[in-house]
């Protein structure tokens, strides 16, 4: 559907999709931090992206205050978005096993197209209904751990991992929603996301100080992979997916980012931080095709409308 989009509505839907590639490292980056807790993790992250912006507007002699002097709005959505969902996902990978965590967070791909289709000038359709419901049994296959019939499948789900299958239902939400609301600052500036990251990352530091136990990274591959973390998935693709949704095509966006669980996931298997079994295949299946067919009128051409 991006031919049918203005030139500058491709470009920044282009650049919005670069965020899909830098997400699907995420859970793998993630899990080789080692045991730096949650709130730690997001803390040091957040303060990489925030380091990174400021030297960008170093370089350029530019002023910070021009990008963050912005509505309360904007700024609300933003750090509710980033420090919410990034609280949520962390959870999710520390208290459930990083495949299943992995893909019932990228249930927020499905809500993007649910909650865009409920937007002015969009209609809920069936198969808007039926993808959504597709991966909701995505989901429970995950979590049943593909279970038999009757309650074999519930005994798989453990108290410690029904915790962490919570939270990442919650980071899809916090995720889907940010992502949909944020058209409506489309007067904001991207530079803006760096103010949102630096707040994101002194929340974090102030929970971490209140709740955890410091854990520094054990050697040189967990600080890189904190580094990782900063520069591109919680860094770079901030940036690239504000100014996409703001400016490009969000349903193409939402059609596109069915392409990171399955990256993700692969990454996951392939580094032994998973295990590639037939519930993980099934659930996989079921979500992403779910994700498909709730968006099916995104790939459809449209036909140019007779004089």
């Amino acid at each position: 559907m991006t031919d049918n989009l203005a030139p500058d509505a491709q470009r920044a839907t282009l650049i919005g999709a670069t965020a899909v590639l830098m997400w699907g490292m995420l859970g793998l980056l993630t899990t080789l931090t080692g045991k730096v807790p949650p709130f730690q993790l997001v803390a040091m992250s957040f303060s990489v992206a925030t380091v990174m912006i400021a030297l960008k507007w170093l370089a350029r002699g530019e002023r910070p205050v021009t990008f963050l002097r912005q509505p309360l709005g904007a700024w609300a959505l933003g750090v509710s978005g980033l420090f919410g969902y990034h609280f949520f996902y962390f959870l999710a990978l520390r208290n459930a096993p990083p495949v299943h965590a992995n893909l019932i967070n990228y249930l927020w791909p499905v809500l993007i197209v649910l909650f865009s289709a409920l937007l002015p000038g969009h209609r809920l359709r069936w198969w808007h209904l039926a993808g959504a419901l597709a991966g909701l049994a995505g989901t429970v296959a995950l979590v049943t751990d593909g279970g038999g019939t009757g309650d074999a499948g519930f005994v798989a789900v453990k108290t410690e991992a029904a915790f962490g299958y919570a939270m990442a239902v919650a980071a899809a939400l916090a995720w889907s929603t940010y992502s949909v609301t944020n058209r409506r600052f489309g007067h904001v500036p991207t530079d803006t996301v760096g103010g949102f990251c630096a707040v994101t990352a002194i929340l974090a530091a102030g929970c971490h100080l209140a709740f955890e136990t410091t854990v520094w990274p054990a050697d040189i591959g967990e600080w890189l992979a904190v580094l990782g973390l900063g520069l591109l998935p919680v860094g770079a693709a901030f940036f690239t997916w504000d100014y996409g949704t703001k400016h490009g095509d969000i349903q193409v966006l939402g059609a596109l980012a069915y392409a990171a669980p399955l990256i993700s996931t692969i990454l996951l298997i392939v580094f032994g931080q998973g295990e590639a079994t037939p519930a993980v295949a099934l659930g996989c299946a079921l979500i992403v095709g779910g994700a498909v067919l709730a968006s099916k009128e995104m790939f459809r051409r449209k036909r140019p409308k007779s004089a």
